[in-house]
C-alpha cells in the first residue's frame, strides 16, 4: 500500500504542480502537461510487458526493487538541468515503475484466503487513494513555496522509506504464475476481461480531460492562488480515500457489481457538476468531491472484478488492466491539452462528462449474468 503511494505521487506528480514546472523550466503549461502524456503512454506499453519479462522473479525482490528505481529517479527528477532530461529521467523510471501497481494487486491475491481478496485488493489500492489525498496536495504545496525541485527531492526520500519497508517485512518465495504468450490469448477471448479493460480505459480518459490541467484550470476559471487549488486536490484525494474505505466495507456484501456501478455514478456527477458550475470555486470543489468518492474505488473494483473473471490469469489481467489505465491517462490529457491550448475551457468538462456517460453505460453493460438453474 505504501508501494502504491509512491506510485500514485510520481505518476501524478506534474499535475500538482504545472505552474512551477512551466515557469522554472521556461516552458508553456501545455508542454509541462506532456509530462504526464508521454508518462502514460510508457506506462501503457511497460506494464504488460514488464508483467511478461518479470513473471518468474520472486515478489519481493521484484517490488522492493521496483521501489529502489523510483526512488533515485525522483532524487535525479530534482537534480534535472531542463525539460529534456527530466522528461528522460521520467519516463526510464515509469517503464520501470509500470510493473508496481499489478504487480502489488496479484502479490495480495497470493497473500489473503479468497473470501478476503476483494477488501484486501481494495486495501492496498488505499495507496493511490492516499496519493491523491496527502501526496499531491503537499506536492502542490511544497512546489509551489519551495520550488519543483524540492517536490520530487521530497518523493525520493519518501521513496527510499517505501524500499526499505517492502524489503523488510514481505514475506520471501511468492511467485505468481508465469506470463506467455498464450495468457495474452486467454484473456484476449474472454469478453468479460475486455469489457472491464473497455470500461477503464474510458472511465481513466474522462477524468484525464480534467484532471491533467486541474490546478491551471481553477487558476483560470476562478482566479484563485496555488494555496486553494492545493485545497481541492486535497478534497479530491480525501474523498478518493473516504471512498475506497466505503467500497472496502461494502464489497463482500453488495458485491463488486453494484460497488462499479456506485463509484462511476459518482465519478459522472461530479465530472458534470464541475462542467455545469466552471467559474464557481465552491460548487466546483463540491464536484470535485463527489467525483473523488468514486475515483479510486472504481479502479479497485474493476481489479477485484478482474481477478475473479480469471483467477489463474489474475497477474496478466491486473497488469493489462494498468496498461489501458494509462492509455486513457494518455488519452484523457492529449484531449486536455489540445482543448486547454485553445483556451476551450468550459468545453473540457463537457467532454470529459461525455467520456464517463459512456463508462456507466459500459459498467451497466457488464452486470453478471445470473446462473441459470437446471430444471429438476
Amino acid at each position: 500500500m505504501l508501494g502504491n503511494i509512491l506510485t500514485g505521487c510520481s505518476v501524478l506528480a506534474p499535475a500538482g504542480m504545472l505552474t512551477e514546472l512551466a515557469d522554472g523550466l521556461d516552458i508553456s503549461i501545455r508542454t509541462a502537461g506532456l509530462l504526464i502524456t508521454f508518462g502514460a503512454a510508457v506506462l501503457c506499453i511497460g506494464s504488460p510487458l514488464t508483467a511478461w519479462l518479470t513473471s518468474r522473479i520472486e515478489r519481493r525482490t521484484l517490488l522492493a526493487a521496483t521501489l529502489a528505481v523510483m526512488a533515485c529517479a525522483n532524487l535525479a527528477s530534482a537534480l534535472a538541468p531542463g525539460y529534456a532530461s527530466l522528461l528522460v529521467i521520467r519516463m526510464v523510471m515509469l517503464a520501470i515503475g509500470a510493473l508496481y501497481t499489478p504487480q502489488a494487486a496479484g502479490t495480495t491475491a497470493l497473500i489473503v484466503p479468497t473470501e478476503k481478496r476483494g477488501s484486501a485488493i481494495a486495501y492496498v489500492f488505499l495507496g493511490w487513494s492516499l496519493a491523491a489525498a496527502a501526496g499531491l496536495p503537499l506536492i502542490t504545496f511544497i512546489a509551489s513555496h519551495y520550488g519543483w525541485r524540492s517536490a520530487y527531492g521530497a518523493a525520493g526520500a519518501f521513496g527510499i522509506l517505501c524500499f526499505l519497508l517492502v524489503a523488510w517485512r514481505l514475506p520471501e518465495g511468492l511467485k505468481g504464475v508465469p506470463v506467455d504468450l498464450k495468457t495474452w490469448g486467454a484473456l484476449a477471448r474472454n469478453r468479460t476481461v475486455v469489457l472491464l479493460l473497455l470500461i477503464t480505459t474510458v472511465q481513466m480518459s474522462g477524468q484525464f480531460v480534467v484532471f491533467t490541467f486541474m490546478g491551471p484550470l481553477l487558476s483560470k476559471l476562478t482566479h484563485v492562488g496555488s494555496d486553494a487549488v492545493g485545497l481541492v486536490f486535497a478534497l479530491y484525494g480525501i474523498a478518493g480515500f473516504v471512498g475506497v474505505v466505503i467500497a472496502t466495507r461494502i464489497v463482500d456484501r453488495w458485491g463488486p457489481y453494484n460497488t462499479s456501478v456506485l463509484a462511476t455514478g459518482c465519478m459522472l456527477t461530479g465530472i458534470a457538476g464541475w462542467a455545469v458550475c466552471a467559474g464557481n470555486y465552491a460548487w466546483m470543489a463540491v464536484s470535485v468531491a463527489i467525483w473523488g468518492l468514486g475515483f479510486a474505488s472504481s479502479n479497485s473494483m474493476q481489479q477485484v472484478r478482474l481477478v475473479a473473471a480469471a483467477p489463474p490469469l489474475a497477474s496478466a489481467s491486473v497488469s493489462l488492466n494498468t496498461s489501458v489505465l494509462y492509455i486513457g491517462q494518455a488519452v484523457g490529457s492529449a484531449i486536455g491539452g489540445v482543448l486547454y491550448g485553445r483556451d476551450l475551457l468550459h468545453g473540457i468538462g463537457f467532454v470529459a462528462m461525455s467520456f464517463l456517460t459512456v463508462a456507466v453505460i459500459l459498467v451497466i453493460l457488464s452486470r453478471p449474468r445470473r446462473a441459470v438453474c437446471p430444471a429438476t
